[in-house]
């Protein structure tokens, strides 16, 4: 039989020759191991031999226990026979074969330590490996090494004896000591079970005994639980009292009786002891506004997040809450606030009929809150924004209360122009502007007895000469015109068509690009002598297209009001501007609409982190051991500036990185031209510091040079003036020429007395400047020298802080904030150069005090004080306790959270500390109570972009900050707001959800009908999500509710198809119901599974 031939049967010669390992056995060994099989058998031989008396002997000696002298002749016996088997051993071996034995014994011995060892090591070493594998490349499938866990995967390499593994998850092993059972975690549903579970028993204190042992004599007498004998113990010396069994008795039916009676109460929770405490006290007084809102807070935390319908639970609670307090007395049907959350949750839940009849109840109020969030409904609301909005505008500025409420009038006017905008017409908005702009600062002498109709009777003709407007470059004005005659100028030049980039393939996307450009180029409305062939009939902007919307207003405050109000729309925001024009700031929902320069493509590309850390290597190895790196923060003062009007200076600054009101970031986005046109033309002639150091402001955060040349033009007409010289100073320390700036300080602080107007800002910019420059004497000299006083040394440092006192408490106590907030801070810098911090924030504290809390003059002066202590701490790195700032910044965000600059030093203040439940539970949604927190839209932004601020957790905060965006698009504070959708949906586009802002994006739409950007989202940034079919729709709707578009959407995509099987056919085509009749047969399939 010959053997079989294959090509693949491996020939052996092949292999290499392997020197043999360690593991292989000697003959010597297995020579032994025979010799004890044969030793072992002989002895059985000879037991089989043994006589039968022998063995019962021995079995009757193994039936009782042993004694000892049994047990020693056992032991002698058994060494006479061992010691004899060696002799007969020694006798018939020679001295080669007891060598031999010898040599076999050492190695069985060896080879037992070495398997003990073996059995005792967790894994094993083969060091010789399989020949086979160098050839075939591989293991063999029957060779692949089994790995048993040890102790079946209780033991962890590396952890001590006494730990192991309690419970092994999807989500990873728990650790624990030995004979305990697993945790319970938060997401167990026995946990949340337990969580959400009211309270079964009821801990109620005695109203007799306050504690459960009473003391006697100084000592506690501790009752026990062993029996207690009447009769006398033999070590007393008096007979123990004998005890009334019938008093016993009753005691216990009393204790028996007030048990029962705590069983029978009700458990009540703290949310019920709340709600009852609430309906008592409202009982008690029915107009208390606070306590309403109060119930309602907590009424709606009894709807968990979880519930199905929680939308319309939280609406029909919020209705039937307010209904009963708006009946409930008189004068709550007045409060604006009851009014305003009423009608809120009211628009979600009444139909149209009901809705109309309750706002016309609420404008009877006759508050400029309830009219702007009136008009507000009416925007959303109405399919014709030109028709509708100038007939909504003039019944609101026709209203009673607005007739002398100028701020009001500007107000309403501002709104008109934002949803112009917002809808598409940019050359109204700003006609609008321009218009108003004319009648309050280039008005003609002699029309200033004249009506409002005739003024704008003749402004109509100035508008119909078509000679440059105000905003617009060579613009003189409308009273210059009347002076001059009427003159005729050429109009200016007409910005170039928009054509669409022929380098984006796709229609739809290479449309919503040119609109946006369009959009922006062409702000200013044409003249009628321009020729333009595809211009739309809404390019040109008449007068009597805006003669309706224009209020008549001419006090000062209205004309420093419209100017603000102007640059605010040109997107240059000025902090704390917008809520400064309510009586009650908190009330102000105006920045729902008017922070539309938070939704700019500068501020979303600084508010979401550049790069991820998908690749971020968060640890290193150092000799096999890992080390986390150490964690990196970004600054602590973000891109969005919000805070009180007037809290920070335009030049103050904050943070290392020279953070200010406005840096290069804030005017990125902003058209500089119109922005620079409105602070020449909107110049109050006269002394006008204010409004110049704004100009300053902004020249200095596009070039400081640029800056510099336009100070000193100012400087030039307005000697005298501290302001101008104290922001000059101020820029030349941007510079980072402080020699300079010591140059003026010096020189106009030399000519002048203590009495004149912002002199103490000099005196606290120069002490201050000293003072970051690390010279504390030259601070102190500067402070010292502000005083009046001469000479150094204690005595004048005693006679500084004096002269400080009285002055704070004589001469300037009923001067404006502004003048008295230098001083203190110069007093509060003496005692931190001269003392101690605590002693600095003691001074601070004392005139803190005086104020009263929420004014605009008790935030800049909270902010002053976190300022000064985060300048000492942080910047200058003196010693400080870590938690003086961090306390103190705690405390003022909560008295101040829409404040970005304590937010920033806040952040500040918690770097390194590892700890992120202090962030998280400042930027969280519940407060303390229980109850919801109401945020402004720059809170929202701000928040977004804090989950970034440690760089790398930006990942990790995602759900975080997706559940804050979203309490926020269902706020009702918020969720008309088209900055928070347009936020939001970015956010989702960052975190690579396009699906989830798709859906966001339609309910975007739903909630702000007329925002063309939110359209324009899907046929960009979206696009890869959006159909032909679905964006045809869009177009449509767009067109039905009136937003503008200037070229056609047919007119550039034509009979384009996106090639996906979903062309111009409805849903009923191939890509239609097809579709998801293939889908839903696709899931009908995989069912089971």
């Amino acid at each position: 039989m010959s053997v079989p031939s294959f090509p693949s049967f491996p020939a052996f010669t092949t292999f290499p020759d392997l020197d043999p390992g360690p593991s292989t056995r000697t003959s010597a060994a297995l020579e032994d191991r025979e010799k004890d099989k044969k030793h072992r058998r002989k002895d059985r031989r000879d037991d089989d031999h043994e006589p039968d008396a022998e063995r019962r002997k021995k079995k009757h000696r193994h039936d009782k226990p042993p004694g000892r002298e049994e047990r020693s002749d056992d032991r002698h016996k058994h060494t006479r026979r061992s010691r004899s088997h060696e002799k007969r051993k020694d006798r018939g071996w020679g001295d080669d074969e007891r060598k031999k034995a010898e040599e076999d014994r050492r190695n069985q011995h060896d080879e037992s330590d070495i398997a003990a060892v073996k059995e005792s090591l967790v894994y094993f070493t083969d060091r010789k490996g399989d020949p086979l594998n160098v050839r075939y490349g591989s293991l063999h499938a029957g060779d692949v090494p089994k790995h048993r866990l040890v102790d079946r995967g209780r033991k962890v390499l590396g952890l001590g004896p006494g730990l192991v593994v309690i419970h092994r998850g999807r989500a990873g092993v728990e650790v624990g000591y030995y004979g305990r059972r697993r945790m319970p975690e938060l997401t167990d549903s026995s946990t949340r079970r337990v969580l959400a579970a009211g309270p079964s028993r009821r801990l109620i204190a005695s109203s007799e005994d306050k504690f459960k042992y009473q003391e006697e004599d100084g000592f506690l007498r501790i009752t026990t639980n062993r029996p207690r004998h009447d009769d006398q113990s033999y070590r007393e010396i008096e007979l123990s009292k004998q005890y009334d069994r019938d008093s016993d008795e009753s005691d216990d039916s009393a204790e028996s009786e007030s048990s029962d009676d705590d069983s029978d109460t009700t458990p009540v929770t703290s949310l019920q002891a709340t709600l009852k405490s609430l309906e008592e006290r409202l009982s008690a007084k029915p107009d208390d506004i606070s306590a309403w809102l109060s119930l309602l807070s907590h009424t709606l935390t009894t709807v968990t997040a979880t519930s199905k319908n929680l939308a319309k639970a939280r609406t029909e609670i919020t209705t039937s809450v307010l209904s009963r307090a708006l009946e409930a007395h008189p004068d709550n049907s007045r409060s604006k606030i009851l009014r305003l959350k009423y009608m809120k949750a009211g628009e979600e839940l009444w139909q149209a009929d009901k809705l109309y009849s309750e706002w016309e109840k609420a404008v009877k109020v006759d508050d400029i809150e309830i009219w702007m969030a009136w008009l507000d409904w009416r925007v959303r609301n109405t399919n014709d924004a030109l028709a509708s909005l100038a007939e909504d505008v003039a019944r609101v500025v026709r209203a009673p209360s607005l007739r002398q409420d100028e701020i009001g009038q500007l107000r309403v006017l501002w709104r008109a122009a934002v949803v112009f905008r917002e809808a598409g017409y940019t050359e109204r908005a700003n006609a609008l502007l321009q218009a108003q702009g004319e009648l309050l600062y280039h008005l003609p002498p002699t029309l200033s007895s004249g009506t409002f109709e005739n003024h704008l009777d003749s402004l109509e003709e100035f508008w119909d000469s078509e000679v440059p407007r105000m905003g617009e470059p060579s613009a003189t004005g409308w009273a210059a015109w009347e002076a001059s005659n009427r003159p005729e100028h050429p109009p200016p030049a007409a910005p170039g068509p928009v054509n669409p980039d022929p380098r984006i393939p796709d229609p739809y996307s290479r449309w919503a690009a040119s609109e946006t450009v369009a959009d922006r180029v062409h702000a200013l409305s044409l003249r009628t002598t321009d020729d333009d062939e595809n211009a739309d009939p809404y390019a040109v902007v008449l007068f009597s297209d805006i003669r309706p919307l224009l209020v008549n207003v001419r006090s000062p405050r209205a004309k420093d009001v419209f100017r603000h109000i102007w640059l605010a729309f040109s997107g240059l925001h000025v902090p704390g501007f917008l809520a400064s024009l309510s009586e009650r700031p908190e009330e102000n929902m105006d920045d729902r609409w008017a922070y539309t320069h938070l939704a700019s493509q500068s501020y979303l590309g600084s508010v979401f982190p550049g790069e991820t850390s998908a690749g971020r290597i968060t640890a290193d190895a150092f000799a096999g051991v890992l080390v986390g790196r150490e964690r990196e923060y970004g600054s602590g003062f973000g891109p969005v500036k919000n805070w009180g009007y007037g809290a920070i200076e335009p030049f103050e600054n904050l943070g290392s990185g020279k953070w200010s009101m406005w840096t290069k970031e804030d005017v990125q986005g902003v058209d500089q031209g119109p922005v620079r046109e409105i602070f020449k033309q909107c110049r109050i002639s006269g002394n006008d510091a204010e409004w110049d150091v704004l100009h300053l402001a902004f020249e200095a955060a596009i070039n400081l040079k640029s800056a510099l040349k336009l100070s000193k033009s100012l400087l030039a007409t307005a000697r005298d003036s501290l302001p101008h010289w104290a922001a000059h100073a101020r820029m030349e320390r941007l510079r980072c020429r402080p020699d300079d700036a010591r140059k003026v300080y010096q020189t106009v602080l030399s000519a002048s007395s203590q009495s004149r107007v912002g002199e103490g800002a000099l005196w606290w910019d120069w002490a201050e400047m000293e003072w970051l420059s690390r010279n504390d004497d030259g601070a102190l000299q500067v402070i010292v020298r502000s005083s009046g006083v001469a000479g150094s040394g204690g005595i004048a440092v005693l006679r500084a802080k004096r002269h400080f006192e009285d002055l704070l408490t004589t001469q300037l106590l009923r001067a404006s904030w502004k003048e008295r907030a230098p001083w203190i801070k110069l007093a509060a810098l003496l005692e931190l150069v001269t003392s101690s911090p605590e002693s600095a924030l003691g001074v601070l504290d004392h005139y803190l005090n005086q104020l009263e809390h929420g004014t605009p003059a008790h935030e800049a002066l909270t902010v002053a004080s976190l300022a000064l202590l985060y300048n000492h701490s942080i910047i200058l790195r003196k010693p400080t306790p870590p938690a003086l700032l961090r306390e103190r910044a705690e405390r003022a965000i909560e008295d101040y959270p829409s404040n970005t600059a304590i937010l920033g030093v806040f952040l500040e203040a918690e770097k390194g500390q590892g700890i992120w439940g202090r962030v998280r539970a400042t930027l969280g949604e519940t407060a303390a109570d229980g109850t919801g927190k109401e945020k402004g839209v720059a809170r929202r932004v701000a928040e977004v972009w804090v989950a970034g601020w440690e760089k790398g957790r930006w990942e990790a905060e995602i759900e975080r900050t997706r559940s804050g965006l979203s309490a926020a698009a269902e706020d009702e504070r918020t969720r008309g707001s088209a900055v928070v959708w347009k936020v939001f949906i970015a956010f989702e586009l960052r975190a690579g959800q396009p699906e989830r802002a798709k859906k966001l994006l339609f309910r975007a739409i739903g909630e702000c009908p007329l925002a063309k950007e939110l359209y324009l989202l899907a046929f960009g940034p979206l696009r890869a999500v959006f159909s032909a079919r679905e964006l045809n729709g869009l177009g449509d709707t767009m067109a039905e509710r009136g937003v503008r578009t200037r070229v056609g959407l047919d007119e550039v995509v034509g009979e384009w198809t996106d090639g996906r099987g979903e062309g111009e056919e409805g849903a009923s085509g191939p890509g239609g119901e097809d579709e998801i009749e293939k889908r839903a047969e696709e899931l009908r399939r995989l069912m089971p599974y």
